[in-house]
């Protein structure tokens, strides 16, 4: 079973495309549009999240955050992605292992992830 991937991307076709190559990949994938749907998950535990910055009801920033706050989380490495937001301004505002500026290359973004998780499994071996 693949190593589970959870995005929250409230623009559909980016959030199908992720899907979509990541389920090819051979990643397990969760998808949410909303905070409010996204905070309100139950009794997932992803390996890596894949957040945007600009949603719909708050800022992928700020659940970022949350996530780091937390220590069942805080050790789960978070990208995010934004079209409107400034890298040094993400960087300062969030913990994020990494951030993608939209449109990106998807195979630099899958390179980022298959980075991130081999790190994560690596941290865990040691």
């Amino acid at each position: 079973m693949g190593k589970l991937i959870c995005i929250l991307e409230d623009d559909a076709g980016i959030r199908d495309i992720l899907q979509f190559l990541l389920l090819e990949e051979g990643y397990q994938v969760a998808c949410y549009t909303t905070v409010n749907e996204f905070l309100s998950r139950k009794d997932i535990s992803p390996d890596l999240y894949l957040l945007d910055v600009m949603l719909p009801d708050g800022n992928g920033m700020a659940v970022c955050k949350l996530l780091k706050a937390d220590p069942k989380t805080a050790a789960t490495p978070i990208i995010m992605m934004s079209a409107h937001a400034d890298i040094q301004q993400m960087t300062s505002g969030c913990n994020a292992e990494e951030f993608v500026v939209k449109p990106f290359d998807i195979f630099a973004l899958l390179k980022k992830i298959v980075d991130l998780l081999n790190l994560k499994s690596a941290a865990k071996d040691s």
